[in-house]
Parts: C-alpha cells; structure tokens; sequence
C-alpha cells in the first residue's frame, strides 16, 4: 500500500464514524405521531428546524461527499 492509499483510508474511517455519529444525533422525523398523544405542532412550530438540526444535516452532507470522493479516489489509484 502507498502513503495515499493508507492516508485515504484513514481519512475513510474517519468519515464514515463520523457520520454514524452525526446521523445518530438527528432528530427523527415524527410525522403524524405528534396527534395521537396529543402533542401536535401548532401553525407557528410546524416546519422549522432547529439551529443543531441545521448543522447536523450540512455536516451529514458534507462528510458524505467527503467520504464518496475518497472512496472514488482509492478505487481510481488502487
């Protein structure tokens, strides 16, 4: 194995628990659930993320386009 290929592996496993980690913080998509329990949004609350949910979804993309051009990279040079 090359320097580049042991470099783009570690960068690999890196990313891929860090998006285990960032997938596992986000809030879960509860729709409809809210109404059985009597817990639905009002008109004000509906459709508005919080400022953590923002930032875990831009870093899920990011570490994801990360982790696909490494994978893509490694295949290429190996």
């Amino acid at each position: 194995m090359t320097t580049a290929q042991i470099a783009l592996s570690i960068v690999m496993i890196v990313a891929s628990l860090f998006l285990i980690v960032v997938v596992l913080l986000q809030n879960g998509a509860q729709q409809g659930l809210g109404a059985i329990s009597g817990g639905a949004e009002t008109f004000f609350g509906s459709g508005k993320a919080t400022a953590a949910d923002k930032i875990f979804a831009r870093l899920t993309s990011v570490v994801g386009v990360i982790f696909v051009i490494a994978a893509l990279v490694l295949n290429l040079i190996h």
